[in-house]
């Protein structure tokens, strides 16, 4: 009798728990629109620090992303509907976001120059581009969904778990990193739009490719002893917090130049077996 009326009054709780990672879920769409409205206040009112607001929020967003997943695993509450929710909060957060700052921020805001006509014709492709990587990022997140176990065409160390292709988040914090080091003082000049718009397309490349990226999944809290764990990602948190402009732009183009160069060092290992064969 005491076990049944133990299980009564723990299935509410237990039922109750399923609420927490859809909690964090929602504080993710909740920045992803905060980021949104700071984005158009940028444009709008001509204040930089809506646009630094923006980038900064979107990276706020990431850490808000890795605990949700993070805490429905440690806490047995995975759910198809948890899942869905993830990702539609993704595509708000790290898709449509970031694309609109991208665009008010590094395309619309360039001064007239001496040619209106092609700079004109920048803008609309400045949309188009924005656009596409908004579609990446979905499209990412689509293939993330109905892979099992996906492996990477540049295979790493067996032992450890990759990313196929760049996250979402991560192509989204490269762009808010920019931004963010800038201080949200937006790109005027033609020749910057036109290397922030080649930026924006490599990122999109990257989360629809096929390379592979340092997943962080072997990272175990578990563990008995993890002390220098918690002390490195200590230490790593007072560098981002004191020294955000600089240290987030080198963690995301790290990151980013991490998948290129694995890559590439795969293609020519590959070349250079071919060549002894």
């Amino acid at each position: 009798m005491s076990s049944d009326r133990d299980d009564e009054v723990r299935s509410p709780a237990r039922r109750g728990m399923y609420v927490l990672p859809s909690t964090f879920t929602a504080g993710n769409i909740a920045i992803g629109y905060y980021s949104i409205v700071e984005s158009i206040r940028g444009m709008s009112a001509l204040d930089p620090a809506a646009f630094d607001r923006a980038a900064i929020a979107i990276i706020f967003a990431m850490f808000f992303d890795a605990l949700d997943g993070r805490i429905a695993r440690m806490t047995n509450t995975q759910s198809a509907f948890g899942r869905e929710l993830d990702s539609l909060a993704d595509v708000i957060t790290f898709g449509v976001a970031p694309s609109f700052l991208a665009y008010l921020w590094g395309v619309r805001e360039m001064w007239p120059t001496a040619y209106p006509d092609f700079q004109a014709r920048l803008m609309r492709f400045g949309l188009v581009i924005c656009f596409l990587f908004l579609i990446c990022g979905a499209c990412r997140l689509a293939r993330f969904n109905i892979s099992v176990n996906p492996q990477p065409r540049n295979p790493g160390r067996p032992d450890r778990k990759y990313f196929v292709g760049m996250p979402i988040p991560a192509g989204a914090g490269v762009l808010a990193a920019v931004v963010h080091f800038e201080e949200g003082s937006p790109i005027h000049s033609m020749a910057m739009s036109a290397l922030w718009l080649g930026l924006i397309g490599l990122v999109g490349f990257l989360m629809v490719s096929s390379w592979r990226f340092w997943s962080g999944k072997e990272l175990d809290f578990s563990q008995r002893r993890p002390g220098r764990l918690l002390v490195l990602l200590a230490l790593l948190a007072s560098v981002v917090i004191f020294e955000s402009r600089y240290s987030l732009i080198v963690l995301a183009m790290v990151y980013l130049l991490s998948g290129v160069f694995a890559r590439l060092a795969y293609s020519w290992q590959r070349k250079a077996t071919r060549t002894r064969g």
